[in-house]
């Protein structure tokens, strides 16, 4: 572009984006035609003059949306902004309303959809509007029952999201880790439980978060892990747990006869799943977040755009279909 046509296209874009005006009008002010004083915006775009952001907290990053898919070989992706957010909880709320507008918008609607629980997914069925679906039953696909005093949102989570789509929750009457690797034998056997699980692995569609490796853990928080039980598990290697299982850098389980007393679906149904969605935002869980990407435990993300760059920059590898 000569110089000339240059300084034109910025004062076209100053007449038409910051002093509101029409492009009849920019073309009487600098004595152009209508269609010189468009192709004037449109170079001022194509060469970075103009930079436009939608600052609205429900506005989501289609280029990084699309880099994301490309990059990590996603089916889908949603990416939030990160304008003018203000702390971890806030960028939660966003990525969580986000995904709950992924969500209503999914086609076809899942028949049954297999959830597991946490913050991020309590937020979720909060901005879940009624009517999000029409008959969706919600089945819960790892334990959820709270071993010490702290209310637990496993079963309010399941039920706002079912009741709100006119379906029913089918909940896993068990705790998420049990001490002893009889005791989930014991209750995994029982029918009913057995029943729900059964129900979980056919489930059309997954919908997870995921938690960072650290003493904040909702795992913690609801008395099934101590702080130091998830410092010998960051020694060992973990960056984050799925469904109340941890795992390494590469997706694998890092501590066995915890995974053992684990209950719930194992982590190679979300790999084999047709529609697995992450919800997973923060720098706190860049890490895990690169690790669920990476080994394929879900085929659609919803995040933030920081942790979508940094994931797109760090280029996570493709591993094997069981996290290997």
């Amino acid at each position: 572009m000569i110089e000339s046509d240059e300084l034109l296209s910025i004062r076209a874009a100053e007449l038409y984006y910051e002093a509101d005006k029409t492009q009849d009008e920019i073309g009487s002010i600098l004595a152009l035609t209508r269609w010189k004083v468009g192709r004037l915006l449109a170079q001022a775009k194509a060469s970075g003059f103009v930079r436009i952001q939608i600052v609205h907290p429900r506005a989501r990053r289609l280029a990084l949306e699309r880099r994301l898919r490309e990059t990590c070989g996603l089916a889908d992706a949603v990416v939030v902004s990160a304008t003018g957010v203000d702390g971890a909880d806030e960028l939660q709320s966003r990525t969580a309303q986000a995904a709950a507008d992924y969500l209503a918008a999914l086609r076809p609607v899942p028949r049954t959809l297999g959830i597991s629980w946490g913050r991020t997914l309590d937020d979720l069925s909060r901005h879940l509007a009624d009517g999000w679906g029409s008959g969706v039953d919600v089945v819960q696909i790892n334990g959820g029952i709270s071993v010490n005093r702290r209310a637990g949102t496993a079963a309010a989570t399941a039920v706002t999201i079912a009741q709100k789509a006119g379906g029913h929750a089918t909940l896993l009457p068990s705790p998420a880790i049990l001490e002893r690797l009889e005791t989930k034998r014991a209750i995994e056997s029982d029918r009913a439980v057995a029943a729900v699980l059964d129900e979980a692995a056919g489930a059309d569609a997954y919908l997870f978060s995921a938690g960072a490796a650290d003493a904040g853990s909702v795992l913690v928080d609801s008395g099934y892990l101590t702080a130091g039980d998830v410092a010998e598990l960051v020694r060992r290697g973990a960056v984050g747990d799925v469904v109340g299982r941890y795992i390494d850098h590469r997706g694998a389980v890092v501590d066995p006869d915890l995974d053992e007393r684990t209950v719930g679906l194992p982590l190679e149904h979300l790999r084999s799943a047709a529609l697995s969605i992450a919800v997973i935002a923060g720098p706190a869980k860049h890490a895990v977040a690169r690790a669920v990407v990476g080994s394929g435990l879900c085929t659609v993300l919803v995040t933030d755009e920081e942790t979508a760059v940094h994931l797109i920059e760090n280029h996570p590898p493709v591993s094997d279909s069981n996290g290997q």
